[in-house]
């Protein structure tokens, strides 16, 4: 008679420990979490900063974070949704909106804490070319411009989304490498190379940041099919945005973020009526309207009476 093996006994479910909630619901990776956060141990408190990127179904969402041991500090931001402050209203999630919040939130950081005038970023006309050197084996973007300040290094976190090539995700990358900020990435992931040629094209790169791919797909359906391109495209355009147009937009954008980097001033807070609670009665009032109610009634009986004597 043959004996099977009981392998989950009763020392397996004492010893069996339930995974961390954000790893069981998909959430965080926390293998890679772990290499992103962990400080070196001979330098010590020395954060590593991470740009966070996220994108949701409207929005790119771009973060600066420091972590600690109670949790991480977001220092600085840069949402999408703020786009339509530099003149983008329309495709705010394309990989060219995340190229533009990539860009605004390297140089918002940098203004933060007094680099910006010392790294500049590629404030040239922009080409897609990757400018390459090499420092202890590794491929860096931004040159040391100071010996006593050395260029902002922050490591990408992508999440759980998956790293391939031409992914939006390295287009906000790209936005903030240009944008002054030291990220440590090959070039690889962007549009343009080619595996098995091995071969980069910075020309697809280029398109890529000024919304050639959309201003191209425009052009094809407003050909084709004119009606769907007027439903399709009805937000561009609203905005009087045409397949032309569009290099000359994200330029504009460009400069107007390295313009002015800042936040928006917050509104004042005006709490609106409508949602304002009403108050409450007090007892007289209350008292008021229940003999204004008992009135009304007796007016309505003492009205049906006298309409059915007659």
């Amino acid at each position: 008679m043959a004996f099977v093996k009981v392998l989950k006994n009763k020392a397996y479910f004492k010893r069996y420990q339930v995974k961390f909630r954000r790893r069981r619901e998909g959430k965080t990776d926390y293998r890679a979490r772990k290499r992103l956060c962990a400080q070196a141990k001979d330098k010590y408190n020395q954060p590593k900063w991470r740009i966070v990127v996220r994108i949701s179904n409207k929005y790119v969402i771009t973060q600066i974070v420091k972590p600690l041991i109670i949790g991480d500090d977001v220092v600085c931001s840069a949402y999408s949704s703020e786009l339509p402050r530099y003149g983008l209203k329309v495709g705010l999630k394309n990989y060219a909106a995340c190229y533009c919040t990539g860009l605004l939130v390297a140089r918002r950081m940098l203004t933060q804490i007094g680099l910006a005038d010392t790294y500049k970023g590629q404030d040239e006309e922009i080409t897609g070319k990757v400018v390459k050197t090499q420092m202890n084996g590794k491929t860096y973007y931004v040159d040391e411009m100071d010996d006593n300040k050395k260029p902002f290094r922050a490591l990408l976190d992508v999440g759980i989304r998956s790293t391939t090539t031409g992914a939006r995700i390295f287009g906000v990358m790209k936005g903030a490498t240009d944008g002054g900020l030291d990220i440590p990435h090959n070039h690889k992931r962007f549009p343009g190379y080619d595996g098995d040629t091995k071969k980069f094209e910075a020309e697809v790169l280029h398109d890529r940041i000024f919304g050639t791919h959309v201003s191209e797909y425009m052009e094809e359906m407003q050909e084709e099919d004119p009606e769907l391109y007027k439903n399709f495209f009805a937000r561009y355009i609203e905005c009087g945005h045409t397949p032309d147009s569009l290099e000359d937009l994200y330029t504009s954008v460009h400069e107007a973020i390295r313009a002015d980097p800042a936040k928006a001033a917050k509104k004042a807070f005006s709490p609106d009526k409508k949602f304002k609670r009403a108050p409450k009665f007090t007892r007289e009032e209350r008292r008021a309207a229940s003999d204004a109610k008992k009135a009304a009634i007796n007016e309505d009986s003492d009205e049906e009476e006298s309409d059915d004597d007659e």
